[in-house]
């Protein structure tokens, strides 16, 4: 649906105008796909020295977007594709709400969908491989609502590719499938799921990663208690489940495809670390095409029993039916930010100034926000994780000829003190100061 890509866009692009977007996360994946659109491995070198991003996280089909970024090689080329990706997962859901429901109520659970706080939260939060699983989930979870599981499965395989842990929404829809009577065709996708999951972090993703490790195999470590573990903290865990449901006032939980929301959940409340249990960053946006169309499939299924029935019941139900879907557009309407339209401050097209004098092809080390700006046209790694050219980086990060860094640095992801004493540090290490301006200083080795 054209508005919401349009709405997405104006979330998330003008953004990086302002240097408001950050190498973790947005200039990695530029590395990557950039890696991929020069027909080469998806390396990363925010990450580490030659760092392939197939050792941190399995996700080949990021490679799809790489024609795209060699025709327009910029860090804006990834926040339109996920404006469009997200536009693209409304084309199911709204054509099943039309269907079901009729063209108005239709059209505004598609619209309450494409506004929903899962997508908008992922668009400002630049660009994630999350944005590829959205249409897919969409369509496969449409084609399980109208009893087409071949299809169902098939949309859902190649979830396997975009991200290890989509394997969970693999098993789901595998376990659903088996329920409704394709025990074949179930259990061959619970199967896939297990293996192909099992296949990324335990023999690709190691054999790939620096440490020969998959490096996030401590989330899923036992300790404890196992239902303390998974329901406790109470309240962040509450509120998220809350949060999940109140679109759809919950008439979602009337739908059996609610039940795809139980194993993600589950998974990310039993990690240890509290990034993944609330509402914030992108961790939302695969659970919302599962949300709407269980909404849709919750509103047909209870104007199926008030057409069985007579009386209050049966047009209460029929009331439920009509309201929900203005309600669900009016929640998401009440809960999204407008755009902030803003254009580069003076500031900013200052700093953009100082960051020309970098040529294109150079090593540089840059303060996280300004990676992104730097990562179509430059080999960028994580300041302050850098040596002098002539020695070995530590911890296996690149060296870098050129530095890029803010005066005055945040704290995320390498702490304020340590930057600044790595920025005392450079004069020392034969860097000096070629340009400044705008908060920002770009430093040059000069032996």
């Amino acid at each position: 649906m054209l508005p919401v890509a349009v709405f997405d866009l104006l979330l998330s692009v003008p953004r990086q105008w302002r240097m408001e977007t950050a190498g973790f996360d947005l200039g990695i994946f530029e590395e990557a796909v950039r890696g991929y659109a020069r027909f080469g491995a998806p390396v990363a070198a925010l990450k580490g020295t030659g760092f392939n991003l197939l050792g941190d996280h399995f996700s080949p089909l990021l490679a799809v977007l790489a024609p795209l970024y060699r025709l327009f090689p910029c860090a804006a080329t990834l926040l339109a594709a996920q404006a469009g990706l997200f536009a693209l997962s409304c084309v199911p859901v709204t054509g099943l709400a039309v269907e079901r429901l009729g063209r108005l109520r239709g059209v505004a659970v598609g619209l309450a969908y494409g506004l929903s706080w899962g997508l908008w939260k992922a668009s400002i939060f630049d660009f994630h491989e999350v944005a590829l699983a959205v249409p897919l989930i969409a369509w496969s979870a449409v084609a399980l609502a109208r009893g087409r599981y071949r299809a169902a499965v098939c949309w859902a395989l190649p979830l396997l590719l975009v991200k290890e842990d989509q394997g969970l929404l693999l098993a789901g829809v595998g376990v659903y499938v088996f329920c409704r009577g394709r025990r074949r065709l179930g259990a061959a996708a619970v199967l896939a799921a297990i293996a192909g999951t099992l296949l990324a972090v335990l023999v690709v993703v190691p054999a790939l990663n620096p440490g020969g490790v998959y490096s996030y195999g401590a989330n899923g470590a036992w300790h404890g208690d196992p239902l303390t573990r998974l329901l406790l903290p109470w309240q962040p865990k509450q509120d998220t489940v809350i949060m999940l449901l109140a679109p759809t006032l919950f008439v979602a939980l009337r739908s059996p495809l609610a039940l795809l929301l139980v194993l993600p959940l589950a998974a990310r409340f039993w990690t240890p670390a509290p990034t993944y249990w609330g509402t914030g960053y992108h961790y939302n946006a695969v659970l919302m095409p599962v949300l709407f169309v269980a909404l849709v499939d919750g509103l047909h299924r209870l104007r199926g029993a008030a057409g069985d029935q007579r009386g209050v019941a049966a047009r209460l139900r029929e009331r439920v039916v009509g309201a929900v879907p203005a309600v669900a557009l009016v929640f998401a309407l009440a809960t999204v930010p407008l755009p902030n339209l803003a254009g580069p401050t003076p500031a900013v097209r200052a700093a953009r100034q100082v960051l020309t004098v970098i040529p294109d092809g150079a090593t540089v080390a840059a303060s996280n926000q300004l990676a992104p700006q730097l990562t179509d046209r430059c080999t960028v790694s994580l300041f302050p994780y850098l040596t002098y050219p002539d020695a070995t980086g530590p911890n296996g990060r690149p060296v870098a000829r050129w530095v890029a860094a803010w005066d005055r640095p945040g704290d995320f992801p390498v702490p304020q003190g340590e930057q600044l004493a790595a920025l005392a540090a450079l004069p020392a290490a034969g860097y000096q100061v070629v340009a400044a301006g705008g908060g920002i200083t770009v430093y040059h080795w000069v032996g």
